[in-house]
């Protein structure tokens, strides 16, 4: 959990925990709705003008970030330098507006979860099984799984099971892996099956997931070696790479807890809540790092407040107390919000520099759950921290911060280049083909799912479509 990598501090309480959450998944622009909401509702919360630094608590210039904290901490170019920013004329107008952003570089968010599947999947239906489909994706909780039975789907719209199945399995095979399943066995089983086409999979590792779960999800893996009659070490050999490889809940890969918000399916990002330049944009200085804090001046406790409940009467006394208690947690989750972030950006950064600089080729990839075990705090930390914020990058592009976990982006990147390059319409084993050559062991079909995920026609559509506007 998040208090993991704090051992100094107090164990985070329940409250504190829940509220850090909270203040964890919101946007720049929800951060200072929900302050100003706050500072309404609460007399023992103070916003002063004087500004100070949201890191080191220092007074700042009359503008721009704080002289200590946006500055270098070594000489290694290619140490980030990351910060909390007191943005507040970000939102004022003074600074940059929505109108300071071309459009081309506005890119959308995170699609619905059962549109961004249906997208995959629909070249490969006929029209009546699209529409079986999109009634199945209906059907899916946050977390990816069905939230009906196949049998139930195949009554109501009359048709065989088996067509239902049939349909089924593309779904599961569609990003993100397992969507769809009934329940975090079925998923792993299927992410399994589909990592078998290009990697190496451990010989027990089925078996273990099979009959092994509960043993897996407790840690039990004494138990687990027992049942599969190896050894313990094997036995965690398998845990490792069950964790390092497969989600037992499908969509918190991509989307985290997105869908617990009420979101278009479309929006599109105008304000970043994150800025990243080069310092003093010179290239060969280090990137730099501003995590919006769009506060205009201080927030803290009102010391006269604090005072005043000593002379508080007896049946005001407690409502004040409460309102102190409030106010001090607010601050305090306020503090560990913006301390998450920056541990975040800090590691994202270096990670995906080359992305950052030179574009989608360059991406790494990188999953949630890796960097919530690298950081010690639990997944679903990462996930908050990610949901719906965007980046600037350093040429201006704004892009969702989910960007940065999408592993199949710099393969898809290369599949397109290919593809405009192409002096005929290249079969999907041929594509592989090329793919591999370029340091990417896919599937066939995982480069049809590419291809429908970028809106590239078949290889004989392709050429029809060519045909057609020669």
């Amino acid at each position: 959990m998040l208090q993991t990598h704090y051992q100094v501090l107090r164990p985070l309480t329940t409250a504190h925990l829940a509220q850090t959450m909270t203040l964890l998944s919101l946007t720049a622009e929800e951060l200072r709705q929900q302050i100003d909401s706050e500072l309404a509702a609460n007399p023992a919360l103070e916003l002063i003008e004087e500004r100070r630094c949201p890191n080191c608590g220092r007074p700042l210039p009359p503008r721009g970030p704080c002289p200590i904290c946006s500055r270098p901490v070594s000489l290694d170019p290619d140490e980030p330098i990351v910060f909390i920013s007191p943005r507040e004329d970000f939102y004022t107008g003074s600074g940059m507006s929505q109108e300071d952003y071309p459009e081309d570089n506005t890119s959308p968010a995170t699609e619905d979860l059962p549109a961004f599947v249906l997208r995959q999947i629909a070249p490969e239906l006929e029209k009546p099984d699209r529409l079986l489909a999109a009634y199945i994706l209906t059907h899916l909780d946050e977390d990816g799984f069905l939230t009906t039975t196949l049998a139930e789907v195949a009554r109501y719209h009359h048709v065989p099971l088996s067509q239902v199945e049939a349909i089924l399995h593309l779904i599961q095979r569609a990003e993100p892996v397992g969507v769809g399943s009934a329940n975090p066995q079925e998923a792993l089983l299927v992410q399994l099956e589909v990592l078998s086409e290009t990697v190496t999979v451990p010989a027990l590792a089925e078996q273990a997931i099979r009959e092994g779960m509960d043993l897996l999800s407790r840690h039990q893996y004494s138990d687990l070696a027992h049942l599969l009659k190896i050894n313990l070490r094997q036995a965690q050999e398998i845990a490792r790479f069950i964790g390092d490889n497969l989600n037992p809940f499908p969509a918190r890969s991509h989307w985290g807890d997105a869908r617990a918000h009420s979101s278009p399916a479309f929006q599109v990002y105008n304000h970043p809540d994150i800025l990243i330049s080069r310092l003093n944009d010179r290239p060969e200085n280090p990137l730099v790092v501003e995590i919006i804090m769009p506060l205009a001046g201080t927030l803290r406790v009102n010391p006269l407040f604090r005072q005043a409940i000593h002379q508080a009467s007896n049946e005001k006394v407690d409502d004040w107390k409460s309102d102190l208690d409030r106010a001090s947690l607010f601050v305090k989750c306020l503090q560990q919000r913006n301390h998450t972030m920056q541990r975040l950006m800090q590691r994202i950064a270096s990670l995906q520099a080359q992305f950052i600089l030179y574009g989608e080729k360059q991406l790494i990839p990188l999953t949630r759950a890796q960097l919530a075990e690298e950081l010690e705090v639990h997944e679903s930390t990462i996930s908050r921290a990610v949901s719906n914020k965007a980046v600037q990058l350093p040429n201006g592009r704004i892009v969702p911060l989910s960007m940065f976990f999408d592993r199949s982006l710099n393969v898809r990147t290369f599949l397109r280049n290919i593809i405009d390059m192409e002096t005929r319409p290249l079969s999907d084993m041929e594509l592989v083909s090329m793919l591999a050559e370029k340091g990417f062991s896919v599937a066939r079909r995982t480069v049809a799912k590419y291809r429908a995920m970028e809106g590239i026609l078949p290889a004989h559509l392709r050429h029809h479509h060519a045909m057609a506007h020669a």
